[in-house]
């Protein structure tokens, strides 16, 4: 569809159609222009978040994963003071449990 029929079917001038294709080019294009433009062409504008990950289980995990971490090694660094350091692979074990127990209590 052309601008012009596009225009056409929200009642609009062409200089309205390239001010509304400028605004949607520059970001600034208001929902409720997209909404109307849906409208005109009888469909629904719908919005929302996507993540940037590919998966928000992924997401989920990179951020329990994250939180682990840092639990896990605050405590490591206590224990290390009073000479109870863990090893590597105990910390590595450690993070792994505390990633799977945040996964679980987390909302849903």
């Amino acid at each position: 569809m052309s601008l012009l029929q596009l225009g056409g079917r929200l009642s609009i001038t062409p200089q309205g159609m390239s001010k509304i294709e400028k605004n949607e080019a520059e970001g600034s294009i208001t929902l409720n222009s997209l909404r109307e433009a849906g409208a005109a062409l009888n469909m629904k504008l719908v919005y929302g978040f996507v993540p940037q990950d590919d998966s928000l289980e992924k997401m989920i995990e990179k951020r329990a994963i994250e939180l682990a971490h840092k639990i896990i090694m605050r405590t490591s660094t206590t224990m290390k003071l009073e000479d109870q350091e863990n090893s590597a692979q105990r910390i590595r074990e450690a993070i792994a449990d505390m990633t799977e127990e945040l996964k679980r209590g987390m909302p849903k």
